[in-house]
């Protein structure tokens, strides 16, 4: 760990810094859309197009990394980020929101795949595993602690909206400083949707499945507390709650996937975080029920993206990993473009309760499907690669690296981490 962290303190640092700015903004907007009477609906397509923006990012910034380098992406796409964040509180109108939104997640897609080659690049076979989970603890510090810093001020005004800005600005400080240039990207051998989908029916349609989840959580849990009339602080303690919960669970469920079948843990904690889910549409509840229900909604999302890819890697070549990478992202990033928009259209007809409603028929429908994929394959006498955690919101250097790392074979060269971003990205 030490050795990590001397060698990418910087990076860790500047990617804790824009965890903050991200995760504050995407509150934020579903408070101030709920001041300035933006409908339902109006903030679902505004959460959505962030989505949106990030699946064009991962697909085209390979392409301007190639012509124009690592630096000038990072600072030009860094640049962006912190303008937008600005803009939003001088435009509160839900079309150039939604405009900014694809234009932010098209920028931070870019800049995580730039971090993400050089924290890769930094790290060294032995280091590798303990480098991705650095990663995802200083994401999931970043989500957290951004949902504190919203009771700085008023929604209504500025200061919560420069504050973003500026640390974006400053996360790029160290990082641009410290880092060495990245390796270049190369190919990588195609894997067409309908050869993934044979491998692994199971992981391609709970990957869709479980966007719409994340999306919802990520996108729409600010939009439903301005409509339950919950106060800033609730609503930040809530979010908060989400992230925890999926930190807090991330290893003990990855423990259990890794001794009996994975898709018994999957219909297991499908199952649970559908029945939980449920009890806010049912019943009427205190506030503190509310949360512990949102923090088993994060302690299901959160560790069943890495079981999933997991699962998937139990039935894939090590030649075949960089390219499934690339189309889990794809099949992920739809199912979470369309989550906030089905989720404003069930709040808008059931009421608050809507959003917890959507999140708990995904759950399940992926437990029925998991059930349903047990009776039509037996267990893999190979399924011998190991769950590692992934944050839902990384891109696909890490769902490489992870599915590599749990195969239980490290990339080739030093430098491999980096090359399978640049395989599968130069897939397109």
């Amino acid at each position: 760990m030490f050795v990590v962290l001397k060698n990418s303190w910087a990076l860790l640092l500047g990617m804790m810094l824009l965890m903050l700015g991200n995760g504050m903004q995407g509150t934020l907007l579903g408070i101030r859309g709920g001041e300035e009477n933006m409908s339902t609906f109006q903030l679902s397509i505004v959460m959505s197009c962030y989505f949106l923006g990030f699946l064009f990012g991962s697909r085209m910034v390979p392409d301007m990394i190639r012509r124009v380098g690592h630096v000038r992406v990072f600072a030009a796409l860094g640049s962006m980020i912190s303008a937008v964040l600005i803009m939003y509180a001088v435009a509160p109108n839900w079309i150039a929101w939604s405009l900014m939104r694809v234009i932010i997640g098209f920028s931070f897609a870019g800049v995580y795949i730039t971090a993400e080659s050089w924290l890769n690049d930094a790290s060294t076979n032995e280091t590798r595993g303990q480098a991705l989970s650095m990663y995802l603890i200083v994401q999931m510090i970043g989500i957290v602690a951004a949902q504190g810093l919203l009771n700085l001020g008023d929604p209504n005004g500025f200061i919560l909206f420069i504050i973003p800005s500026v640390l974006v600005s400053l996360a790029f400080t160290p990082i641009l400083l410290s880092v060495s240039k990245a390796p270049a990207f190369a190919s990588t051998k195609p894997l067409s949707f309908r050869k993934l989908y044979d491998a692994s029916p199971l992981g391609c349609i709970g990957m869709f499945l479980l966007g719409g989840v994340f999306s919802a959580q990520f996108g729409m849990a600010a939009v439903w507390g301005s409509q339950a009339e919950l106060s800033i602080r609730e609503i930040s303690i809530f979010i908060a709650g989400i992230y925890i919960g999926g930190m807090v669970f991330q290893y003990p469920i990855g423990w259990l996937s890794d001794r009996i079948d994975r898709r018994k843990v999957i219909l297991g904690i499908t199952a649970v975080g559908a029945v939980g889910l449920m009890i806010p549409v049912l019943w009427d509840v205190p506030f503190w029920v509310l949360c512990g229900v949102g923090a088993l909604g994060g302690a299901v999302s959160n560790p069943l993206y890495s079981l999933l890819l997991a699962y998937v890697n139990d039935y894939l070549d090590r030649t075949d990993m960089a390219a499934a990478s690339a189309g889990l992202l794809f099949i992920n990033g739809l199912g979470a473009i369309s989550g906030p928009v089905i989720t404003g259209w069930m709040m808008a007809s059931f009421g608050p309760s809507g959003f917890f409603l959507f999140m708990a028929v995904l759950f399940a429908a992926l437990a029925v499907y998991a059930l349903y994929r047990m009776t039509r394959r037996k267990r893999s006498a190979d399924a011998t690669s190991s769950f590692t955690a992934v944050s839902p919101s990384g891109t696909a250097i890490v769902l490489e690296v992870a599915m590599t790392e749990a195969d239980g074979e490290g990339p080739e060269s030093e430098h491999g981490l980096a090359e399978a971003q640049a395989r599968h990205d130069a897939k397109g």
